[in-house]
């Protein structure tokens, strides 16, 4: 389970949350100890059908459920060979039907198998990634489609290739033309970018833990377009465009706001066509939000370390490793803690209002060694520090700071549900209509079992307790690929 930072609130409530909705459940046999279990949730966006892909090393099973989650159809096919692949995506062809993309763990090769639950048949097709040339950064899945980003390892050029009815199609971007400066003006490649700040893929329609926030390069991916944004240089955020449907590449540029003191740390967030940027120092700490179409400035907010944060609708925190959060008093112990952190923030929108969590990451040290005269990455990091600080923000439509009565969101619901069900493994999340699916396998009933979760507090139950539930919001247990 990756281990996150949590969201604040639920240190302030009791909440009878046990086990919300049962959706449905299908028997299934699973090896205990296979390491190629895996389960995965996904819905077809323009039938809304919902589907569950149940693997390991000796079969794969497909369930189909209509919108209404009644069980349509099933299909379990017997393979072999398949250690050492996993399902790193997947994509509906126009007929409704899946396909499923396998890879080995060092990308050599991708199987793309197209399953036809009418006829119970598959066809397999194999796609050869330049792997000698070329390294997987990331996937991703929209409107029914499979995407690759990977990374020249030699030219400054990122590639995404676009999986669709069994045809590849592949588009480059380069970036030799832009110009990339650290903060002491030094002139870098985008190669070094990219190589000293790995990308980061943010789900765009999901909680994303602060971890994912304070990364200096990130990725999200918005109907046609992948959004990049940069921010190695703590002046500026750098962001790039990258167009699928004409393949333009565009630059655009939000400087951070001045400082008193020189020195700082700051990162961003896309969401939604608004840059939210924050900048801080021992001293101050500024948070803007920014609208990405036109640059203007939406709303800005500036504190300094002998005043209150107004704009903070949660206590100010520290965790120290999986301990329970503590409260600080003062901003200017809050400050001076955040400047030894990778400084980040993270922006989630519920049904009325955005979320902001702002805050540090313990730092991670990188190790370096010489050959050759060339510079190498050591393949060890080192954790800096061991403690995370952070706080809430919450704006409403209007970037009116407010402070409503928090509610846990639906991925506390589910964290708090795994967390007290140990037989529940393989956790997959799907955001479906208005709430969330839960699919898991049931290590006791030897089940696949699909529980739906919403934001907010469960009524509590005659037959559950009132459990004092001082956990937080996490990442989602399995990252989606």
């Amino acid at each position: 389970m990756k281990k996150s930072l949590f969201l604040f609130f639920l240190l302030l409530f009791k909440s009878a949350l046990f086990a919300q909705t049962v959706l449905n459940s299908y028997p299934l046999d699973l090896k205990k100890y296979d390491e190629s279990n895996q389960i995965l949730n996904v819905e077809n966006t323009i039938t809304h059908d919902v589907f569950a892909f149940a693997a390991n090393t000796e079969k794969t099973t497909i369930l189909k459920y209509n919108s209404a989650l009644f069980l349509k159809d099933d299909f379990t096919v017997s393979h072999s060979n398949f250690k050492n692949k996993s399902i790193i995506g997947y994509s509906f062809s126009e007929d409704g039907n899946p396909t499923l993309y396998w890879s080995t763990d060092d990308d050599t090769s991708i199987l793309v198998i197209k399953y036809y639950l009418e006829t119970k048949t598959y066809k397999v097709l194999m796609f050869k990634f330049p792997f000698t040339t070329q390294q997987i950064i990331n996937t991703f899945q929209k409107n029914n489609l499979f995407y690759i980003l990977s990374k020249d390892l030699n030219q400054p050029d990122l590639n995404v290739y676009t999986f669709k009815n069994g045809i590849v199609d592949e588009k480059e971007f380069d970036f030799s033309r832009f110009t990339f400066q650290n903060r002491k003006t030094q002139f870098m490649t985008f190669n070094q970018v990219i190589n000293e700040n790995p990308i980061e893929k943010i789900e765009s329609d999901e909680y994303n833990p602060l971890d994912k926030g304070t990364k200096k390069s990130k990725i999200y991916m918005t109907n046609d377009h992948l959004i990049l944004t940069l921010d190695y240089n703590p002046n500026k955020t750098q962001v790039f465009d990258l167009n699928l449907e004409n393949n333009n590449l565009s630059e655009k540029n939000f400087m951070q706001s001045a400082t008193a003191n020189a020195k700082k740390l700051s990162n961003s967030f896309f969401y939604n066509d608004k840059i939210y940027q924050i900048n801080a120092n021992q001293d101050e700490l500024l948070f803007d939000v920014k609208d990405y179409n036109s640059g203007t400035t939406v709303k800005s907010f500036k504190v300094s370390k002998n005043d209150t944060i107004r704009f903070k609708s949660s206590p100010l925190l520290i965790q120290r490793d999986i301990q329970k959060p503590k409260e600080l008093k003062k901003t200017s112990k809050f400050l001076q803690r955040l400047s030894y952190l990778d400084i980040g923030l993270s922006v989630f929108k519920n049904s009325q209002n955005t979320l902001v969590t702002l805050g540090g990451v313990p730092r991670i040290e990188r190790m370096y060694y010489t050959v050759n005269d060339e510079l190498y990455s050591w393949n060890y990091a080192q954790t800096f520090n061991s403690e995370s600080v952070f706080f809430e923000s919450t704006l409403d439509r209007n970037f009116e700071f407010v402070n409503p009565q928090q509610q846990p969101l639906a991925a506390d619901n589910i964290n708090y549900f795994l967390d007290q069900n140990r037989k529940a493994t393989l956790p997959s999340i799907l955001k479906f209509k208005n709430y969330y699916i839960l699919g898991y396998y049931d290590t006791a009933l030897k089940q696949y079992v699909m529980r739906k979760f919403t934001d907010g507090f469960i009524p509590e139950e005659p037959s559950n307790p009132i459990i004092d539930k001082a956990v937080f919001s996490k990442s989602f247990p399995a990252d989606k690929p």
